[in-house]
């Protein structure tokens, strides 16, 4: 009669003494200051996370919501979108697609480091972790063995800790009446902004960001909640890439 419940129990055991094990063998491959590193990103991630709960469930959202988004969706960037956008009125299919939109700079990620995952179940579980931040730690190293070893700590670090953060903000959310007066709505733009900037070195890029800002505030007053997004699209019209890159790809 117990039989069905000791299954599950013996399995959700072995699956956190092997998570255990592989940590304790990524740590100690890492040297300490690339360790370091890896562990204040894990830390902004948790509280980047946790504006995230608070500011979905303040607006409305029941807690399960977000919680359900960050584990099986997993993307910062696209899960802020989908809630702005729902929140303020949108349709969840506009939300949806321009989350999708945003995510697919995850292709040429898994391009980079698909070498680094490696293959069968690991390329699905190291897919699901993928991340700016994880994906650039391990594409500064150089041996194959470290790569693995950042990208993996890095993507379950940062797995653990956006999580954790998602389930505090949203209790916080919960009892919260005005998130805005915290501050926390301020969060995710300031990490997007931080990861835009560096690619605003190069004149085309500003050019094609510039075009598309332009897009979507003017057509914010007049389109439905998600749309401007989209048609921010527009700035990629006037993008033209490096002569270099064009050469390499050939």
């Amino acid at each position: 009669m117990f039989a069905p419940s000791v299954y599950p129990f013996g399995l959700t055991n072995g699956v956190l003494l092997f998570i255990i094990m592989l940590m304790r063998s990524i740590w100690r491959t890492l040297d300490r200051g690339l360790a370091r590193d890896i562990g204040l990103v894990c830390l902004a991630d948790g509280v980047v996370g946790l504006s995230y709960g608070a500011i979905s469930v303040g607006g409305g959202l029941p807690l399960w919501v977000p919680i359900l988004l960050s584990i099986v969706v997993f993307a910062g960037a696209s899960q802020f979108l989908f809630v702005g956008i729902v929140a303020a009125g949108g349709s969840p299919i506009a939300a949806m697609i321009a989350g999708l939109l945003v995510n697919t700079r995850h292709i040429p990620f898994g391009l980079a480091v698909s070498d680094v995952i490696g293959s069968g179940w690991r390329r699905f579980a190291g897919s699901h972790v993928m991340t700016d931040e994880n994906v650039a730690f391990a594409m500064g190293q150089d041996e194959l063995e470290q790569k693995r070893a950042a990208y993996w700590a890095g993507g379950i670090g940062i797995f653990v800790c956006w999580n954790i953060g998602v389930v505090v903000g949203g209790l916080a959310g919960s009892v919260i009446t005005d998130t805005d007066a915290f501050g926390l709505d301020a969060a995710f733009p300031a990490v997007l902004l931080a990861l835009v900037l560096p690619a605003l070195r190069d004149r085309s890029t500003r050019t094609a960001a510039l075009v598309g800002v332009m897009v979507a505030l003017a057509g914010t007053p007049f389109l439905p909640a998600g749309l401007p997004v989209l048609c921010a699209l527009v700035g990629l019209l006037f993008y033209r890439a490096p002569k270099g890159a064009l050469e390499v790809s050939r």
